[in-house]
């Protein structure tokens, strides 16, 4: 880690430490690496999300009820 580095206090569940702790010592890397590489890992999938409501924004949008007269009126329902 660098020296920008910022010190948090999380909680974590026992059985979730102690897969941690396991999974650090078999990987060589400390549990704030495993931890942040999953934070990062959230916040790019969020990133993600918020990009495709973005991009659907501009999207003309549909009745719940007309998309389900359409379904009936298909046979569908």
């Amino acid at each position: 880690m660098g020296s920008a580095a910022k010190r948090s206090t999380i909680y974590l569940d026992p059985k979730v430490h102690r897969v941690l702790r396991l999974k650090a010592a078999e990987t060589d890397r400390s549990i704030s690496d495993l931890v942040n590489d999953a934070v990062k890992l959230s916040l790019a999938e969020d990133a993600e999300d918020l990009a495709a409501f973005d991009e659907r924004a501009r999207e003309r949008s549909v009745s719940f009820e007309k998309v389900v007269r359409e379904m009936r009126r298909r046979g569908h329902l």
